[in-house]
């Protein structure tokens, strides 16, 4: 008797045939998306270890504050830069190479950094090796991928495989923290590097590129989709989409709070928490836990934010989102202590909550205005979001040596966060061929 797989297009087509199929077994789409969300939680981890080396390297090699936030801006920007063209390169290259290669480079760009004596490598390893490396593997690689494997359930896949950037935080950061302090920052980046090494055969061996690969249509459809062929020409299409999306108002809007939503999370929380809380007499590994405890929470909120993209306005989502995070923004310089206290949990649980919540309704309005361009369309406005965090990365960095004092900048990205929800509201509804006539 044959496998389901195997069973011809006209099968697939029909809705009994489908029904019987889903009985049968756990659709291929669902394997695919755990793969990735393991890649993810490892690319998420990779970029986690940043904010844990200021101090250190500061400590170690007198670089200032501002030097080391250069290194990760650089980091943050061309995780969102590279993405478009890593989408792009997916369509011509599929999916396993791209994102196998990227691990390569990140093993290699961390491992290198053991060796470094200069922050000029300090920009090279973690700035641009892995930068491009996490970059690939951005979440315009979780767009595609469910694009391609899903036609149903696509908020909820993309709020699970959004959350997988938490959990890599949350599985991560801690052990991290704790091999920081107690054997210093250089066995961080060899755990870093084989971490990323050790994913490279469950992407090469269990992920695949289209649901035709196997026989399959995509999840939640009645018909056979066949796999497109390689489209040529990666950087070139990347940048056309990019010119065409341009000239349409919706695209700067996204771009726009999406740049603020990494400013207020990514370049700021991700980067310079531990060392506020460290300046306020926070243990090092207190601090990392608590954004570690906001992962935890960052997985509920992002999956609930993809239960509530298939059901509520987008636009509202995105408003009410950014305008409770400018608000605990607001808060938190007031919480900041020596010690672990109820209201500092009430933040990090609330945060957590709301960190990377804007995702599953971002992505959703991307393919609402540009159809099957969305994956490449988001890209590019995952790298306005990487653009903002670094531009805050280096500046809280500068903040510090300045002011003596991150204040200022909690004060100013909460004020960004109010114009975000402003901006989210100003959104139109739209179809693809209205965005692309625009």
């Amino acid at each position: 008797m044959p496998q389901t797989s195997d069973l011809p297009a006209a099968h697939h087509a029909s809705p009994a045939g489908e029904a019987f199929r889903r009985r049968r077994r756990v659709h291929r789409a669902w394997f695919v998306a755990a793969v990735t969300f393991v890649t993810i939680t490892g690319a998420a981890a990779f970029r986690s270890l940043p904010g844990l080396l200021i101090d250190p390297l500061h400590e170690e090699f007198g670089w200032s504050r501002a030097t080391v936030g250069l290194a990760v801006s650089v980091n943050l920007a061309l995780y969102g830069l590279t993405a478009p063209f890593a989408a792009a390169l997916m369509d011509r290259y599929g999916i396993r190479r791209v994102v196998a290669a990227a691990l390569t480079m990140i093993a290699l760009g961390s491992g290198l950094t053991v060796w470094m004596t200069a922050a000029w490598q300090l920009l090279l390893c973690w700035g641009l090796l892995v930068g491009l490396g996490t970059g690939s593997m951005a979440l315009a690689f979780a767009a595609t991928v469910t694009n391609r494997w899903f036609a149903e359930r696509r908020g909820l896949v993309t709020g699970i495989l959004t959350a997988a950037a938490a959990s890599g935080q949350l599985v991560f950061l801690p052990l991290l923290s704790w091999i920081v302090q107690e054997h210093q920052w250089r066995p961080a980046a060899v755990t870093v590097a084989l971490a990323a090494l050790a994913v490279v055969p469950f992407v090469w061996l269990l992920l695949r590129d289209h649901p035709a690969d196997v026989g399959l249509a995509p999840y939640g459809s009645a018909e056979f989709v066949p796999k497109p062929a390689p489209v040529p020409g990666a950087a070139r299409r990347a940048l056309s989409v990019l010119f065409s999306a341009a000239r349409t108002r919706p695209f700067w809007l996204l771009a726009g709070t999406f740049a603020i939503c990494g400013a207020s999370t990514n370049g700021l929380v991700q980067t310079h928490f531990v060392p506020a809380a460290h300046d306020h007499g926070m243990p090092i590994t207190a601090a990392a836990s608590l954004l570690a405890v906001i992962g935890v929470f960052d997985v509920v909120g992002t999956i609930a934010s993809g239960w509530f993209t298939d059901r509520f306005d987008t636009r509202r989502l995105l408003a009410v989102y950014y305008a409770l995070r400018g608000i605990s923004l607001l808060f938190l310089p007031m919480l900041l202590a020596p010690s672990v206290h109820p209201p500092m949990v009430f933040f990090i649980v609330f945060y957590g909550l709301d960190w990377v919540a804007t995702v599953p309704p971002t992505i959703a309005l991307c393919r609402e205005h540009y159809g099957d361009r969305s994956a490449i369309v988001f890209g590019w406005v995952l790298a306005s979001h990487q653009v903002g965090a670094a531009v805050v990365a280096f500046a809280g960095g500068a903040a510090r040596d300045v002011f003596g004092s991150y204040d200022v900048v909690w004060y100013a990205s909460g004020a960004l966060c109010a114009a975000a929800a402003l901006m989210a509201l100003v959104l139109r509804r739209g179809s693809p061929s209205r965005a692309a006539a625009g």
